[in-house]
């Protein structure tokens, strides 16, 4: 099913052999767009190897966008603090560029107050049926989409939680962190394609290296958009429950397997 990264060399993630995909463009510039936590964090921390990391991509002039579904509030200080280009939050309910502009909302929502009450209820009918589950912290910090804690949810429960949320009219989506219902149509995909449209028009989505771990990040596995994906090495633990699979898988975990990565592309970069 995966490639292993030890075929990268030889394969896509070759910047030298990246370009045979683009060879109709007078330009080989590429763009990562990575999941945080899970992809960038280990053991849910950034660790200075991932800084550094960042800051090779920076000085090689390759765009970094991280697409996560943290909340608003939290995603507009990474944006303005880390060496990125900008950031996506809510699995691509806004973007906020990295220059300290105002924040951009991916999703068309007419009335925010009548929907973060529409969101109340959805969650309050699920918790009828799972009294177990507790509104996550940062909703106060979230505009388009509404979290809910994992707690011990099994796989059949969450499929379950996805069938009720379809019912109500809402998507529904769950990382190694936490569950969230949110508009139909949201997702990562999506969100990034409108940013790449908007703000990078000069990249295509061939030209765009997605990477993941979790089943939120499972659009940017679609090859129907991106052909060019990668999956740390923890993503194995959702293999059963993706439909989309990243292309390629890293050895390592977490920010190891994303540092992994990078060191391929830095190592091969040509400009």
């Amino acid at each position: 099913m995966y490639k292993p990264i030890s075929d990268l060399a030889n394969h896509l993630i070759n910047i030298r052999q990246l370009s045979d995909l683009t060879s109709t463009y007078s330009y080989h510039i590429y763009l990562l767009a990575t999941d945080m936590d899970g992809t960038l964090t280990q053991n849910g921390k950034f660790t200075s190897q991932l800084l550094n990391t960042l800051e090779q991509l920076s000085a090689a002039k390759i765009p970094v966008l991280i697409v996560t579904g943290r909340s608003a509030g939290w995603v507009s200080a990474i944006s303005s603090l880390m060496p990125i280009a900008g950031a996506i939050s809510e699995n691509g309910g806004l973007f906020y560029p990295s220059d300290n502009s105002d924040p951009v909302t991916l999703t068309h929502i007419p009335d925010l107050v009548n929907h973060r009450q529409d969101l109340a209820k959805a969650f309050i009918n699920l918790q009828t049926y799972f009294p177990q589950i507790q509104e996550s912290a940062d909703n106060l910090f979230r505009v388009t989409d509404w979290t809910f804690d994992l707690t011990s949810l099994t796989t059949e429960e969450l499929q379950k939680i996805g069938n009720l949320c379809q019912q109500m009219g809402w998507g529904f989506t769950y990382s190694n962190v936490q569950c969230h219902i949110q508009p139909p149509g949201q997702n990562k995909a999506a969100g990034l394609l409108k940013v790449l449209r908007q703000y990078f028009p000069t990249y295509f989505p061939e030209q765009v290296i997605t990477v993941g771990d979790s089943p939120n990040d499972e659009s940017l596995f679609n090859q129907r958009y991106f052909p060019i994906s990668v999956g740390v090495a923890n993503v194995r633990n959702y293999e059963n429950q993706l439909q989309h699979q990243p292309k390629y898988i890293t050895t390592a975990a977490e920010g190891d397997g994303f540092c992994e990565l990078c060191s391929y592309i830095l190592q091969n970069c040509q400009r």
